[in-house]
Protein backbone atom coordinates (compact mmCIF):
# COMPACT_ATOMS: atom_id res chain seq x y z
CA UNK A 1 0.00 0.00 0.00
CA UNK A 2 1.52 3.40 -0.84
CA UNK A 3 0.28 6.89 0.81
CA UNK A 4 1.39 10.56 -0.03
CA UNK A 5 2.47 12.83 2.04
CA UNK A 6 2.38 16.57 1.43
CA UNK A 7 4.80 19.16 3.04
CA UNK A 8 5.40 23.22 2.25
CA UNK A 9 8.80 24.00 2.23
CA UNK A 10 10.57 27.62 2.33
CA UNK A 11 13.19 28.89 0.57
CA UNK A 12 13.46 26.92 -2.39
CA UNK A 13 13.78 29.68 -5.34
CA UNK A 14 15.03 27.32 -8.18
CA UNK A 15 15.61 24.29 -10.13
CA UNK A 16 18.88 23.43 -7.53
CA UNK A 17 16.93 23.80 -4.57
CA UNK A 18 14.24 21.16 -5.65
CA UNK A 19 17.27 19.14 -6.20
CA UNK A 20 18.98 19.58 -3.22
CA UNK A 21 15.39 18.28 -1.49
CA UNK A 22 14.70 15.92 -3.73
CA UNK A 23 18.46 13.58 -3.29
CA UNK A 24 17.70 14.51 0.91
CA UNK A 25 14.32 12.92 1.14
CA UNK A 26 14.94 10.45 -0.99
CA UNK A 27 17.15 8.84 1.09
CA UNK A 28 14.48 8.04 3.56
CA UNK A 29 13.51 4.49 3.94
CA UNK A 30 10.31 3.54 1.97
CA UNK A 31 10.22 6.40 -0.32
CA UNK A 32 8.99 5.33 -3.68
CA UNK A 33 8.44 9.05 -5.30
CA UNK A 34 9.61 12.61 -4.68
CA UNK A 35 7.74 15.64 -6.59
CA UNK A 36 9.50 18.57 -5.12
CA UNK A 37 8.20 22.60 -6.71
CA UNK A 38 9.89 25.72 -6.34
CA UNK A 39 7.40 27.93 -7.54
CA UNK A 40 4.74 26.74 -4.91
CA UNK A 41 7.27 24.96 -2.23
CA UNK A 42 5.06 22.17 -2.49
CA UNK A 43 6.96 18.54 -1.28
CA UNK A 44 5.01 15.65 -2.26
CA UNK A 45 6.58 12.39 -1.02
CA UNK A 46 4.97 9.03 -2.48
CA UNK A 47 6.05 5.87 0.26
CA UNK A 48 5.03 2.07 0.85
CA UNK A 49 5.89 2.44 4.31
CA UNK A 50 4.74 5.00 6.42
CA UNK A 51 6.97 8.52 7.03
CA UNK A 52 7.03 9.78 10.46
CA UNK A 53 7.53 14.12 9.94
CA UNK A 54 10.32 14.13 11.81
CA UNK A 55 12.46 11.91 9.31
CA UNK A 56 11.05 14.15 6.77
CA UNK A 57 11.91 17.74 8.17
CA UNK A 58 15.04 16.17 9.07
CA UNK A 59 15.76 15.45 5.33
CA UNK A 60 14.53 18.89 4.71
CA UNK A 61 16.89 20.49 6.67
CA UNK A 62 19.89 18.27 5.74
CA UNK A 63 18.93 20.24 2.27
CA UNK A 64 19.30 23.46 3.95
CA UNK A 65 15.54 24.52 3.97
CA UNK A 66 12.63 24.25 6.31
CA UNK A 67 8.99 22.54 6.02
CA UNK A 68 5.75 22.01 7.78
CA UNK A 69 3.03 19.42 7.25
CA UNK A 70 0.64 20.84 4.68
CA UNK A 71 -2.82 20.16 6.02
Amino acid sequence: MTQTSTYQVTGMTCGHCEAAVRTEVTKIDGVRDVAVDAGTGVLAITSDAPLTDDDVLAAVDEAGYEAVRAS
